[in-house]
C-alpha cells in the first residue's frame, strides 16, 4: 500500500462481527417489522419503502399493488420478511430495518459490536487526519446508528461520510466508480489509487480493485490463503 489518502471501509466482518448483525440485528428487525409497518403506515418513509418493495416484487414476478391497503400491506410485509430470511440486499428493506433498529438502539436493547483493533485504528487514522468513509449494504441511517451506538461509544464523528446500495451493489465495479465520483467532490485531486478499501469479501475487493482502488482483505476467522489475491490481514493492526 502506498500513498493512501483516504480509507473506505466495510462494516460486517470488517470493523464488526458478522454474528452481531446476523444474530441480533436481523432477528430484531424481523420480529418488529410487522407491527412497526402497521403502526407507522402513514409515515412518508414507510410509504416510500412499501412502494419500492412492490416495485421490486413486480420485477421478481410478484403482482403486488403499490396502492397501500390492509390486505396489500400484509402481502408487502410478508415479502419483506422473505427478503430478510434470504438476506436480500434490497434498498427498501434496508431503509425499514434502519428505522426499526433506531428504536432498538435508543431503547438500549443492544449496542453495536466493534473489534477492539478496529476502534483503536479508526481513532488513530482519524487523529492523523486521514479521511474515513463507510460503504455497507446497510442503509446510511443504519450505519450511522451502528457507529453512534457502539459498545465503544459514539464513533460516528470519526467518519466523514457513508455510502450504501444507492451507489450500487457491493460486488459491482461501477459502484466504486460512483463512490469515487462522490469522494472527488469533497476531496479535490483525489485519484482512485489514493483510496484504500477494507472488506472481508473477496468479490467486493475485486470490484474495488477494478475501479483502481487499493484493497485489504480482512480474514478475521479464516486462514489467509497462500496465494491471496489481495493484501490479507487478520486485524487492523496489520494494515
Amino acid at each position: 500500500m502506498q500513498n493512501v489518502k483516504l480509507i473506505l471501509t466495510d462494516i460486517e466482518g470488517t470493523t464488526s462481527s458478522i454474528s452481531f448483525v446476523k444474530d441480533v440485528l436481523f432477528p430484531y428487525a424481523a420480529n418488529h417489522l410487522p407491527a412497526f409497518v402497521k403502526e407507522n403506515i402513514n409515515d412518508e418513509k414507510v410509504q416510500t419503502a412499501l412502494q419500492q418493495t412492490a416495485e421490486l416484487a413486480a420485477e421478481d414476478g410478484d403482482n403486488l399493488s403499490a396502492k397501500i391497503s390492509a390486505d396489500n400491506t400484509d402481502a408487502l410485509i410478508a415479502k419483506l420478511l422473505q427478503w430478510i430470511s434470504e438476506d436480500r440486499k434490497a434498498t427498501p428493506l434496508k431503509a425499514l430495518q434502519g428505522l426499526i433498529w433506531k428504536t432498538g438502539y435508543e431503547n438500549g436493547d443492544y449496542q453495536a459490536h466493534m473489534y477492539p483493533d478496529a476502534t483503536e485504528y479508526l481513532k488513530k487514522w482519524h487523529d492523523s487526519g486521514l479521511p474515513l468513509y463507510v460503504y455497507s449494504s446497510g442503509s446510511v441511517k443504519a450505519q450511522e446508528l451502528f457507529f453512534g451506538y457502539s459498545q465503544d461509544g459514539n464513533l460516528l464523528p470519526l467518519f466523514k461520510g457513508h455510502f450504501d446500495t444507492l451507489m450500487g451493489g457491493k460486488r459491482e465495479t461501477q459502484s466504486y466508480l460512483n463512490i469515487l465520483a462522490e469522494l472527488q467532490k469533497a476531496h479535490a485531486g483525489l485519484n482512485a489509487a489514493d483510496v484504500l478499501f477494507l472488506s472481508d469479501i473477496k468479490e467486493e475487493l475485486d470490484a474495488a480493485r477494478e475501479a483502481g482502488m487499493q484493497t485489504v482483505w480482512l480474514l478475521r476467522e479464516d486462514d489467509i490463503p497462500a496465494n491471496a489475491e489481495h493484501n490479507a490481514v487478520k486485524s487492523f493492526a496489520e494494515i
